[in-house]
């Protein structure tokens, strides 16, 4: 009688359909993970490289002019985050709350409206709020409806520019959070809310007490995608100001900050130093890894 491989027929099956995805992540994502953690314990050239061990972490946290602009960054990126915590993700919630109401109409309609923005190119998007925050532009049209005022140079003032892209970005992707969120809603049974009414309990009641509480884990997952997708983000700053962060390096996040470093040189030298940009990626992955199991053990529920 032959002896059994030890593999489990169905699963030997299901890898067949398993494997092109793993070859894929592999090759494209996995494999230069880590060969950017590999260079940035180098430094020099594709074709003259020197292995320098931890110098280029140690230069990032104690040369002044590498540790100036990546504190800026670090900083501005999380202030980019809490923008969109607050009004991506709780415009978020409060919309999929009102297209989830019982007598709510048209729904499907707003559903759509919400998430048209998303389907739009970053950098065409970009281009045109641009354009629309650019005072010599809009101030005969805001003029014409008595909001003149408004028409103010926001992208040049240090003071607002990194809060006016923020909003831009939130703006162009609400959509996505909102329908994550009406999905979840909906998955909620109707014999909780029934049971809820029987009780007494108001709106207020019901969305803190029950429907919160139920969203967790997506909320979690949320601002998982929220936290790396703005730990990431780059095409909305070269859109809208420069891969210098201007002005005054007010708009400048870590993913604009690896480009300039590791990839087209920063001023005013202009020299890529690939090794310091796999440096800046590879402390960005492990933030991003510790930040989101964290988020996910704390957002976790029982069935």
């Amino acid at each position: 009688m032959p002896k059994s491989s030890g593999l489990n027929p169905r699963w030997t099956y299901w890898m067949w359909y398993i494997l092109p995805a793993l070859l894929f992540y592999g090759v494209f994502m996995a494999y230069p993970l880590l060969d950017s953690v590999r260079l940035s314990f180098f430094t020099g050239r594709i074709n003259d490289r020197t292995f320098v061990g931890f110098d280029n972490f140690i230069r990032l946290f104690t040369d002044p002019v590498h540790s100036e602009r990546y504190i800026n960054a670090f900083a501005n990126t999380w202030y980019f985050f809490f923008i969109h915590i607050v009004v991506q993700n709780g415009l978020g919630i409060f919309f999929a709350t009102l297209l989830t109401a019982p007598k709510m109409r048209g729904s499907k309609i707003y559903q759509a409206i919400i998430f048209i923005p998303t389907t739009f190119a970053v950098l065409v998007t970009g281009y045109l709020w641009k354009l629309l925050l650019n005072p010599v532009w809009s101030r005969p049209a805001l003029t014409e409806i008595g909001l003149g005022g408004l028409a103010q140079p926001w992208l040049g003032n240090p003071d607002t520019a990194l809060t006016a892209v923020s909003l831009v970005s939130s703006w162009q992707w609400m959509g996505i959070p909102t329908m994550m969120f009406v999905a979840g809603l909906m998955n909620i049974s109707e014999d909780i809310y029934e049971a809820a009414d029987i009780d007494g309990a108001n709106a207020w009641t019901t969305f803190f007490f029950i429907k919160l509480p139920l969203l967790l884990p997506i909320v979690g997952m949320v601002a998982i995608l929220t936290f790396v997708n703005n730990f990431n983000a780059f095409d909305i700053v070269f859109a809208m100001t420069t891969v210098n962060g201007a002005p005054g390096f007010s708009t400048d996040l870590i993913g604009v900050l690896f480009y300039r470093t590791g990839i087209a040189g920063q001023h005013p030298i202009g020299i890529p130093d690939p090794g310091m940009g796999a440096a800046i990626a590879t402390i960005t992955f492990i933030m991003l890894a510790v930040v989101s199991m964290t988020v996910l053990y704390f957002t976790r529920t029982k069935e």
